[in-house]
């Protein structure tokens, strides 16, 4: 009897400490669901990169209002997840008030800095990706006017417009850009209809490639472009194969290398803040079968060019976030 409960025990031990050391991850979505073809996808489509390479399981949850979220975090902590990845700036709150209650728990955030020591902070240079975007928007246009749609009206999405508008200016210095947000809360993430009407409003002003940094109303902003005939670009994931050949490129940030690398902690997102841009492969553009015949030889020679300035550190686009001011444009 004493030999059976002290292998019960030890078998017990040993599958506490492999249950400790294999814990399930977790990842939580923002507003606008995993499904929204831009941001939140892009963070699924790296959650579900690490599990068809691993064989692993992750928890997920997509909030559908800004009241879910403390109590979304907390849930999956208290279960034992560990990391414990949220996806979107949002999340800087609830995760600054949690994270301290569960000190043994690895969180990420994508896209905002928490300052705490058990979180991991991944942000991005969309500045730089949005120049580039802007470059091609600006060689491409025929009218000379080019439109950004912004969802949320916050420093971040002023971040995109400004460096797009940087971009368009550099490849066009008589190009106009036209600017609007959607609107100033989180439901600015998720109206089509109101992108569909911004684009209108851009194509009635002369605009011929329109920008869309909005989640999942770009959506709606992609598909009236294509409608009116005027070119388009995606954001966040990419987008070029919603519109074959109508779609001009999409600003990518590169949510599901962030989310990839979290998840299987390869060390790639390190303690502290990391941030990914140019250099690192963080943003950029995209060139696939969807939009090859639609980009120049000349667009593409401009586009080898500027990276390789912005990796050297011989270009350095304007970041919005450093002061908040934007020489190219008006918001």
């Amino acid at each position: 009897m004493k030999h059976s409960l002290f292998t019960s025990t030890l078998i017990a031990s040993v599958m506490g400490f492999a249950g400790m050391s294999i814990a399930e991850p977790a990842v939580v979505f923002d507003l606008g669901g995993k499904f929204d073809k831009s941001f939140n996808e892009a963070a699924y489509t790296g959650a579900e990169r690490w599990a068809s390479e691993t064989g692993g399981t992750y928890a997920n949850f997509e909030i559908s209002s800004d009241a879910q979220r403390e109590q979304a975090i907390r849930r999956f902590a208290e279960t034992g997840k560990s990391p414990i990845v949220v996806a979107g700036f949002a999340w800087a709150a609830a995760l600054d008030t949690v994270a301290p209650v569960y000190p043994d728990t690895d969180f990420v955030i994508i896209d905002m800095v928490v300052d705490q020591p058990n979180v991991r902070s991944v942000v991005f240079n969309e500045h730089e990706g949005s120049y580039l975007v802007g470059l091609m928007a600006g060689m491409a246009s025929e009218t000379d006017v080019v439109g950004f749609i912004g969802g949320m009206d916050i420093p971040l999405i002023r971040k995109f417009g400004c460096g797009y508008a940087e971009g368009v200016l550099a490849a066009n210095v008589d190009a106009t850009v036209i600017t609007n947000m959607v609107g100033t809360t989180p439901s600015a993430w998720n109206d089509p209809i109101k992108g569909s009407e911004l684009t209108l409003a851009q194509i009635s002003q002369n605009a011929d490639v329109v920008f869309a940094a909005a989640g999942g109303t770009g959506v709606g902003v992609l598909q009236t472009a294509t409608d009116q005939d005027i070119l388009s670009i995606g954001v966040d994931s990419n987008q070029n194969y919603l519109h074959p050949g109508q779609v001009l490129t999409s600003m990518v940030k590169r949510v599901d290398n962030a989310v990839f690398s979290a998840l299987k902690g390869d060390g790639l997102i390190a303690e502290g803040i990391n941030v990914m841009g140019v250099a690192n492969g963080g943003v950029g553009y995209t060139l696939d079968e969807f939009n090859d015949a639609i980009v120049s030889d000349d667009m593409r020679t401009a586009l080898v060019e500027a990276e390789a300035a912005i990796t050297s550190g011989a270009l350095v686009v304007h970041d919005y976030m450093s002061n908040e001011s934007c020489p190219f444009v008006q918001f």
